[in-house]
């Protein structure tokens, strides 16, 4: 009798690996599916005519040969440089204003300066057209002939980069010894050498990574390049052009693989460079607390007033835009460009097909990363296949939206793929978003799980509780905050990602960022504006909730943590 209990003691072991295991296969199949095979399903096609026959490296022969091509690469790298060179440069000292000095208004300046991420790219676009269009209010400001060009992109990247690179470089000027500084200072050591040989190694993890992070950011936008890039071509609009313009998919598959590539070894070098940082705190270590002083804060008070001030008058433009009856002839108030029916672009029913995408993409986005994460990080089973499930869950990282979305195209428009029955639908659209976003999620889930000690999964297992009891009471509450932050960043960069759906949306799931695209296009260029700003006020309203949501199921859940 005594074996009985016993052997049904092993037998809901086994059936608990076995799940175990078949989550975490889940998982790898599920990036399989959803990533790797998309993009190798790309690069056969960029080997292949349109017939379908293979023809080696032809195609790229054919597009380097083309000089009017070739053009957009060196024009993509250009764009990248200068937008990287002034984003981190002000973000560098935004960031040492906001950590270093004792200047009054920093919650305010902070909070300024978070508005770019819930705005789709098109919004800046728009914006400066308004400015400094060929009928802007500021047209005579401009120091060049046309905003439409390497000018106006680059103006409107670094509206939408900057926050970007401003939270990386905040957390890298965080973590600094006081005694390092006192000792400087002890030794009267002139401020320009302290800056060089204490604060700039400090800082220079993070500041690497964010060159990286922003370079691979801009050389992979297509919003903000399509709509006020005019005759200047970029590597993210070619493959539009290729693929919508000319028909011609294997020419927009070379030209996604050449895009990649940079991505690609952006990606490398940074994670390269994250590998061998050091940690710059010791557990002596003392916290800085910046020191006043009258003319530094003066200074940097006015810089921070002068970049919070382009940012509003970009948001303001596009709001203000949004309410003139008929630009710049009729300057009147009115809501006309508000109905979105009369317009090109799907109307109303853009708008609220993405809501009903980012709602699914954060409810189920959440869900698959957190338990995927959970699986890799706390579930000892399959160790090769919890590295690999790593690497891939790290990928989307390096692939651009536009790329992506062409990947989508060639894997599951495919007749005798059985995924085909996805194609054209909302799925696809969610499972795409949900990828091209994946990797921030993870990182975020994963950052969450290590600081929760391995001892109370020993313990359940010591004491026979599975271990989706322990996920369920254990884990995700005290993981909740994590998993609140990453289904509000996937509802709002859901609801404002254009490259990543831009080929895969159908007359029935049209989504409002695309709208926005198609709206401009035609000349629509104030109810473009409209929905770019209703856009950004969705995005905003729903971090309002996230955060209301949040600190009322916190206050409840994770009392302890105020013990």
């Amino acid at each position: 009798m005594s074996a009985i209990p016993s052997l049904a003691t092993k037998r809901g072991f086994d059936t608990e690996i076995w799940v175990q295991r078949t989550i975490v296969v889940g998982g790898v199949v599920f990036l399989l599916l959803a990533l790797l095979f998309p993009l190798l399903t790309m690069l056969v096609k960029s080997l292949q005519n349109r017939a379908g026959e293979f023809i080696g490296l032809s195609n790229f022969t054919a597009y380097f040969s083309n000089p009017a091509l070739t053009e957009s690469i060196l024009n993509s790298l250009n764009i990248a440089v200068w937008t990287t060179l002034i984003v981190v440069s002000t973000a560098f000292v935004f960031a040492y204003a906001l950590t270093r000095s004792g200047m009054v208004g920093k919650k305010g300046f902070r909070l300024l300066t978070m508005l770019p991420l819930f705005a789709p790219s098109l919004l800046p676009a728009l914006s400066m057209i308004y400015l400094f269009g060929n009928q802007g209010t500021l047209r005579n400001w401009l120091p060049v002939d046309s905003i439409y060009g390497p000018v106006g992109i680059i103006m409107g990247l670094s509206f939408w980069a900057f926050p970007h690179a401003l939270m990386i470089l905040i957390t890298a000027f965080s973590n600094s010894d006081a005694r390092l500084y006192e000792a400087a200072k002890s030794m009267k050591t002139p401020p320009w050498r302290v800056f060089l040989t204490v604060t700039l190694p400090s800082v220079r993890y993070g500041l690497i990574n964010t060159i990286f992070v922003i370079f691979t950011l801009t050389i992979t936008d297509f919003g903000v390049a399509k709509v006020i890039g005019g005759q200047y071509n970029v590597l993210a609009t070619d493959i539009y052009k290729q693929v919508v313009g000319q028909q011609n998919f294997q020419m927009g598959a070379v030209v996604s693989v050449i895009l990649l590539l940079p991505a690609l070894v952006s990606f490398v070098v940074e994670r390269r460079v994250q590998r061998h940082q050091s940690s710059q705190l010791s557990a002596r270590a003392i916290p800085l607390q910046p020191n006043r002083s009258m003319l530094r804060d003066l200074l940097l008070t006015l810089f921070c007033f002068v970049v919070c001030g382009f940012l509003l008058l970009v948001v303001g433009m596009a709001v203000y835009a949004s309410f003139i009856t008929f630009w710049p002839y009729n300057m009147g108030l009115s809501l006309k460009n508000y109905n979105f029916d009369m317009m090109d672009g799907g109307g109303w029913a853009s708008y609220f097909n993405s809501v009903q995408m980012s709602a699914w993409t954060a409810l189920i986005g959440t869900a698959v990363v957190f338990l995927v994460a959970y699986m890799s990080e706390k579930i000892k089973p399959m160790p090769t296949a919890r590295k690999f499930l790593q690497l891939l869950a790290m990928l989307p990282m390096a692939v651009p939206g536009i790329v992506l979305g062409l990947s989508y195209i060639f894997f599951f428009n495919q007749p005798n793929n059985p995924l085909n029955l996805m194609y054209g639908t909302m799925a696809i659209l969610v499972l795409n978003t949900l990828v091209h976003f994946y990797t921030v999620c993870h990182l975020t889930a994963v950052t969450s799980l290590k600081q929760i000690d391995n001892e109370f999964e020993a313990v359940s297992a010591s004491l026979k509780v599975p271990f989706y009891t322990t996920l369920r009471r254990v884990t995700l509450p005290l993981a909740l905050p994590a998993v609140l932050d990453i289904s509000v960043y996937l509802f709002v960069n859901a609801m404002t990602t254009v490259s990543a759906v831009i080929f895969l949306y159908s007359a029935e799931t049209t989504l409002a960022s695309v709208a926005v695209m198609h709206m401009d296009e035609v000349g629509d260029t104030a109810p473009a504006a409209a929905m770019a700003v209703l856009l950004m006020l969705t995005s905003l309203v729903a971090k309002g909730l996230h955060w209301l949501i949040s600190h009322s199921i916190l206050q409840r859940t994770q009392r302890w943590r105020q013990r």
